[in-house]
């Protein structure tokens, strides 16, 4: 089993270590620390020698960080983890803080004197973090302070070592493009943007360039180094040699220690860019002249090339018959004896039969009841709930297969469900089809998008405090940047952009609805006006539940659209399920009145 459900801290770790870290300041001359939730590479996972966060504080979301003060401790969090976080960590030594409404200057303005000095890592900070934070102090007397050792880590006694996971190629067939091919394209763009080179440190553009896949990272097949790439296409790679144990060296691609890094950096003539938002401030303060530069990987690897878009439509067909096999068996229990480990371990045991399971695309939300109010909730054995009847059980999992990334949530009725709860529901899905069928000219970005799924829940007095959608990779990250369907995103929607569509409803200690498919973003067909349209190819296949519809809710379009998904669901999935499982399909898929 890919999925373990033991909990690796307890709340009450959490002030002993806050101590220690506070004597550690104090002996450093240091007032207070920042301790983040990310690691070099800024990736949203992290591997257990990089849980700092969790390690101190005890919260394990995926995103948010910690300020330690001598007589206060404030962990930052969004609207997603406001639940979560008062379960995980101890409310006398840590105080939650809605983040970004209260921004970590203002805090700190509030709780630290004139004259503080807040130190930070600058291995685990971008320029542009620390800058905002910076400037928003102006004129407090308080100060940052880089530091040359972080005081976690000198507390931290048993913390893992950092992760050396093997890395393996990953297919020319399914890639699209040779990894030389793509370090040119990418050098023409330095030399057009006037760079002599750039800094990669995000590990999935790593692994995006150099087509390989690794295991650095649970659940996320990225390979952690560093590189810097050169405007005539060589590339210097910094990282553990024993990754590359299976890996045949490769023309124009020279091989360092990871110790070599920051020396290489240093030695860099001519300008050099790094990107202000993934790039640590250590690199940054290395270069003699840096050019502030996005990642030039980012939305290369974005707009995915048809050989990538094929992979991941074949990799939602085959994880479709995997979550049809087990809404099938969900309909054949006794409900009422079975908790969300099980759900998870069944669904879990349905990917594994398809013989091309690499992984978990994140640990498996498998949640009812009160804990499906928890956006990101992760079972544990002490969290376990027992399916009861009236409850809504909300199940949002994924896989990693070599050719594919998947994403998809569904939910689920426990018997009965009470009228009102089956009204949010329908509203939720009125927004998810909103989204998949919208039109939009070129230039449009996902912030224009996400209030189409918002409205139907607008109309009710209902929202949801996290975005609609977020990119994902094609076989790498399930949240991939820096493509979103969210209210703060201005970035226009570009073909072979992959999204995911999954508005939701949560009701804290009572119940939580999200329905989510995939969606491949391409030319629309030619329309009106003559100028270009996108909309969208949704790739997820697999029945939304209708026993929880008040189906007089929908409108004719609405119904149309729900008929044909379903339509097409029972086509391609069908031939690939048990004809036991074959016959389930077709009641679910049937067509509404």
């Amino acid at each position: 089993m890919f999925q373990t459900f033991t909990a690796t801290t307890r709340p009450s770790d959490g002030p002993p270590r806050l101590a220690l870290l506070r004597a550690e300041l104090a002996a450093q001359g240091l007032t207070g620390f920042l301790v983040p939730r990310a690691d070099a590479h800024q990736g949203e996972y992290v591997s257990p020698h990089d849980e700092r966060l969790s390690w101190l504080t005890g919260f394990t979301g995926s995103a948010g960080f910690c300020v330690v003060l001598p007589q206060v401790a404030g962990v930052f969090i969004d609207g997603r983890y406001t639940v979560q976080v008062r379960s995980q960590i101890d409310l006398e030594a840590f105080t939650p803080v809605n983040w970004p409404q209260t921004p970590a200057a203002a805090w700190l303005r509030e709780h630290a004197g004139s004259g503080a000095v807040i130190g930070f890592d600058p291995w685990l900070h971008t320029p542009d973090e620390i800058g905002t934070i910076t400037d928003g102090l102006r004129g407090s007397g308080i100060t940052l302070r880089a530091v040359a050792q972080n005081p976690v880590e000198s507390v931290w006694h048993a913390q893992p070592a950092p992760a050396c996971g093997p890395v393996r190629a990953h297919q020319l067939a399914l890639a699209g493009k040779t990894a030389a091919e793509k370090r040119a394209d990418l050098a023409a763009t330095l030399r057009a943007k006037g760079a002599s080179a750039t800094v990669i440190t995000l590990a999935d553009s790593l692994a995006w360039l150099m087509n390989w896949r690794g295991a650095d990272i649970i659940r996320n097949p990225v390979v952690q180094g560093f590189a810097i790439l050169h405007d005539d296409a060589r590339l210097d790679l910094f990282l553990d040699p024993a990754k590359l144990a299976g890996i045949a060296p490769e023309d124009g691609v020279t091989r360092h220690a990871p110790g070599a890094f920051l020396p290489a950096l240093k030695a860099l003539n001519g300008t050099v860019g790094f990107d202000p938002m993934t790039a640590p401030v250590a690199v940054k303060s290395a270069l003699a002249t840096g050019l502030e530069l996005a990642d030039p990987c980012l939305m290369a690897k974005a707009k995915k090339n048809p050989a990538e878009l094929e992979g991941m439509r074949a990799a939602h067909r085959r994880d479709g018959a995997a979550m049809v096999e087990f809404l099938a068996w969900y309909d054949a229990q006794t409900l009422t004896e079975l908790t969300e480990i099980d759900m998870a371990r069944q669904l879990e045991s349905c990917r594994a039969a398809t013989g091309q399971l690499l992984d978990l695309s994140f640990d498996t939300i498998s949640s009812t009841g009160p804990n499906a109010a928890i956006n990101h909730y992760r079972v544990t054995e002490d969290t376990n709930r027992t399916l009861q009847t009236g409850d809504l059980f909300l199940l949002d999992s994924g896989g990693q297969y070599p050719d594919g990334t998947t994403d998809i949530t569904r939910t689920l009725p426990v018997g009965p469900v009470a009228k009102n709860r089956r009204a949010a529901y329908t509203r939720v899905l009125q927004g998810m089809i909103a989204v998949s069928r919208a039109r939009f000219p070129k230039g449009v970005a996902g912030g224009h998008l996400d209030a189409l799924a918002r409205y139907p829940l607008w109309l009710d007095g209902l929202d949801y405090d996290h975005g609609t959608g977020h990119g994902v990779g094609a076989a790498l990250s399930v949240h991939e940047g820096p493509v979103r369907l969210s209210r703060v995103s201005l970035l226009p929607l570009e073909p072979g952009m992959i999204l995911s569509n999954e508005p939701g409803y949560y009701r804290a200690g009572a119940f939580g609805i999200r329905i989510e498919n995939l969606l491949i973003v391409k030319t629309a067909d030619a329309l009106g006006e003559n100028r270009p349209w996108l909309d969208f190819e949704t790739i997820t296949l697999c029945p939304i539940d209708t026993r929880l519809l008040l189906r007089e809710m929908l409108s004719g379009d609405e119904r149309d659209w729900l008929n044909a998904y379903h339509a097409r669901v029972l086509h391609e999935i069908g031939p690939l399920v048990a004809p036991e499982t074959h016959r389930w399909l077709q009641q679910a898929c049937l067509p509404l009145d």
